[in-house]
């Protein structure tokens, strides 16, 4: 099923498929439970690190990553207003580089305009009784319309284990068939932290621009790995999450119904700020839509983002591999050194958001 205009017979079937979710969801009395399970205090033992697409192969390097031999460090930044217009006019001079305070000297510049490598991560479990993978998997299809011939995208799933449904590849027609054979999942279990980090093991070995559109609930019912591991592994990758709940509706639904509150409360409060936490930290942004009408925003946003970024690359001055945690603040500047003004049409000072990763792990030194 996918959206449509808005026919009678799709509001009955989305009202069904609620109803149903909404009876699931309060059988699962032992989510709250299962968050608090003691799990592994290290990595996964065992991480498939297989490059996630062999297509990709031929593709040019990237000249400027987080790199052990070399510790660059590559930034994608995106800047836009308060009303989400894309500030695409910014030179060199206009950017400032702090990490952990400390000035740095940007080595390259650019703004670029290439092609979009995306992951679609999909939560493909009977949590939310089928309503989480219908938003799923109906607003996955809808960024598809969003790419140009040169993208790529890849689209792993999760419930039990992760699984790479379809390779990267420039055939929107197989991922959206496989989005639509996504209908009866075999497993209760959502386990998004496994998920994340095989996904970001596999990508460390695709070259260039990267990211993960993660559609998900944000619950995490038993995964090997903790929330800590999934932090660690998104500060060592260069990939950014773009979160896009998948539960806001139903979660509303039981709160208004139920008063949610308690334990059910901070169930749905901890899987909205792990989706939110995800994002931030890798420069990303989450969403969290309450009606259909906004995903085709949502998604032609997402897709904007990853279109309009400027590239910069530093050496930190700090050259240590001491395997620490390394803040990064991106200003705008004026040529001066001064705070940066824009001015919209009318003369008026615009107010504007940057947008990158919060900081980068240092590899440690033999």
């Amino acid at each position: 099923m996918r959206i449509t205009g808005g026919s009678n017979t799709g509001s009955d079937q989305r009202q069904r498929r609620l109803i149903l979710a909404l009876m699931s969801l309060l059988a699962l009395s032992s989510i709250p439970l299962l968050f608090a399970i003691p799990r592994p205090a290290g990595r996964r033992a065992a991480v498939n690190k297989a490059q996630i697409s062999t297509g990709l192969e031929p593709r040019e390097q990237a000249e400027n990553k987080i790199s052990v031999t070399t510790h660059v460090v590559s930034l994608d930044v995106v800047v836009t207003d308060k009303d989400g217009n894309y500030l695409t006019s910014l030179k060199k001079e206009n950017f400032r580089i702090t990490e952990d305070g400390v000035p740095q000297k940007i080595t390259s510049f650019s703004a670029t305009d290439s092609p979009i490598t995306a992951v679609l991560l999909v939560e493909y479990s009977q949590v939310g009784g089928g309503a989480f993978l219908y938003n799923a998997t109906s607003w996955a299809e809808v960024f598809l319309r969003q790419l140009e011939p040169e993208d790529w995208v890849a689209l792993v799933t999760f419930s039990m284990r992760p699984k790479v449904e379809v390779d990267f590849t420039h055939r929107w027609a197989e991922v959206k068939a496989a989005l639509a054979g996504m209908v009866q999942p075999s497993f209760r279990e959502a386990n998004l932290f496994d998920g994340i980090i095989d996904t970001v093991e596999r990508l460390h070995k695709v070259q260039g621009k990267k990211s993960i559109l993660l559609f998900a609930s944000g619950l995490d019912t038993f995964s090997t790995a903790n929330l800590d591991d999934v932090i660690a592994s998104l500060r060592q990758s260069d990939a950014v999450v773009y979160s896009v709940g998948v539960g806001e509706q139903l979660f509303l639904s039981l709160e208004t119904a139920n008063g949610l509150s308690g334990s059910g409360r901070l169930t749905y409060l901890q899987a909205r700020n792990q989706l939110a936490r995800f994002s931030e930290i890798t420069g990303g942004q989450a969403w969290f839509p309450r009606f259909e009408g906004e995903i085709p925003s949502i998604m032609s946003d997402i897709a904007g983002r990853l279109r309009n970024q400027y590239s910069l690359t530093y050496t930190p001055a700090n050259a240590k591999l001491d395997g620490k945690y390394h803040k990064i603040k991106v200003e705008l500047v004026a040529p001066d050194g001064g705070p940066l003004t824009v001015l919209d049409q009318n003369k008026k000072p615009r107010k504007f958001y940057v947008y990158t990763r919060q900081g980068y792990q240092a590899a440690k030194a033999d």
